[in-house]
């Protein structure tokens, strides 16, 4: 028997972890149930701190981990999913093309930034969304200190003022400082088109950012949105022009488009809809799990959202569910019924809050504490032996807030 994920993100690791768990438990050999997990590289990028400096140094090697728990990393990029065969095509790094056939797979691929037909986006736009892109970002930043000081050397506009945006430009000023001086007539401003900022977080803790913003000097453009990008900077669907030589896009995210290959039902984000088991219905043999799929985690009509919150927990279930269906064992309902959110501040701190109505708990200095041991703690693998990283992972427990 074999189980294949796909992905090397929270989810497919954790779905790594979780099926091991189940196997070792039930006494089953690696070669009666093969695990195997494609990706390009056996890492775990730690995409929530991609808006940090040195983003070079965010990512967590995966290969000893996965061999202490006899998963087999097979190294590619998978293009192509058959449901009717049960088989993956990858292509390798060295542009070898082969087949992976499955009795269970699991689609953990992730999510990709969502980039709209605008004038100039393509060609003129960074972003925080993969690693490569924020080495990039964090390349032209240390390059403009090579430049003449100017209105747009100095100025970042981020377009988008959800969790990723405000993230992104309250770290800027002083990533910027630390770059091109104190003297530098430093500017940073937020455009988005909701007429309120952080709109997905609601009326609690939106007094906290907005005193954040002002602390941190981020200005906001709200109520509009980018018509055009150029070189020289911005032009705002109301006419406004301005200067700047780093636009960063943050704007929405789509699931990664595999999830196109599996004749199933989509939302509007490309996600697949999947039962309370994580199983794509319809399709036999298919599970998703994390910002691949549309889940359900209570009974209140809420669902998972696209983040490592909820895609490390996420994995764990798809992972166990996926191996117990292998084994002739019943399957567990995915639920996450605590949800925080831990947004950072920069220089002014973070905002921690509890429950879908968003209760601010911790602000300033605690809650940045709270987020620096999120981000540099929690959310990285854990450690590489067998017997602590296999009990990371039992479904209950896994992200249990």
């Amino acid at each position: 028997m074999r189980l294949v994920i796909i992905g090397a993100g929270f989810a497919g690791m954790y779905a790594a972890l979780s099926a091991a768990r189940l196997r070792d438990l039930q006494g089953i050999s690696p070669d009666q149930l093969e695990i195997e997990l494609v990706a390009p590289q056996p890492t775990l990028v730690v995409r929530p701190r991609l808006y940090e400096p040195k983003p070079e140094t965010l990512t967590a090697p995966l290969l000893e981990l996965l061999e202490a728990i006899d998963v087999r990393y097979v190294q590619g990029t998978a293009e192509t999913v058959d449901t009717r065969s049960n088989s993956v095509g990858i292509v390798t790094g060295g542009g070898e093309r082969r087949t992976l056939p499955y009795d269970r797979l699991v689609l953990a691929t992730g999510s990709r930034l969502f980039r709209p037909d605008i004038p100039g986006l393509a060609e003129h736009v960074f972003s925080v969304d993969q690693l490569d892109d924020a080495v990039a970002l964090d390349r032209h930043l240390h390059e403009l200190a090579r430049r003449p000081a100017s209105a747009s050397r100095d100025t970042v506009v981020v377009a988008g003022g959800g969790f990723t945006g405000i993230e992104a430009a309250t770290e800027m000023p002083a990533r910027l400082r630390a770059i091109l001086g104190d003297k530098a007539a430093i500017r940073v401003v937020i455009v988005d088109r909701n007429d309120a900022i952080a709109p997905d977080m609601g009326a609690g803790p939106r007094p906290v950012i907005e005193d954040a913003l002002r602390k941190v000097g981020v200005e906001t453009r709200l109520g509009t949105g980018v018509a055009s990008v150029d070189a020289g900077g911005v032009t705002l669907t109301g006419g406004e022009r301005i200067e700047s030589a780093t636009v960063i896009w943050a704007a929405g995210m789509r699931a990664a488009p595999l999830t196109q290959q599996i004749p199933a039902e989509r939302d509007n984000l490309g996600r697949l809809l999947v039962d309370r088991a994580l199983r794509v219905p319809g399709v036999g043999a298919v599970f998703a799990t994390g910002d691949a799929a549309k889940a359900a985690r209570d009974d209140a009509g809420n669902y998972a959202l696209m983040s490592c919150q909820h895609a490390t927990r996420m994995g764990a279930f798809a992972g166990h569910n996926a191996a117990a269906e292998l084994l002739g064992m019943p399957t567990i309902p995915y639920h996450q019924e605590a949800y925080v959110t831990c947004l950072d501040l920069g220089d002014a701190g973070a905002v921690f809050t509890r429950g879908w109505d968003r209760q601010v708990e911790f602000v300033g200095a605690e809650a940045k504490k709270m987020k620096q041991e999120i981000n540099t703690v929690w959310i990285y693998p854990p450690r590489a032996q067998r017997d602590v990283a296999l009990a990371s992972a039992e479904p209950e427990r896994v992200t249990d807030l």
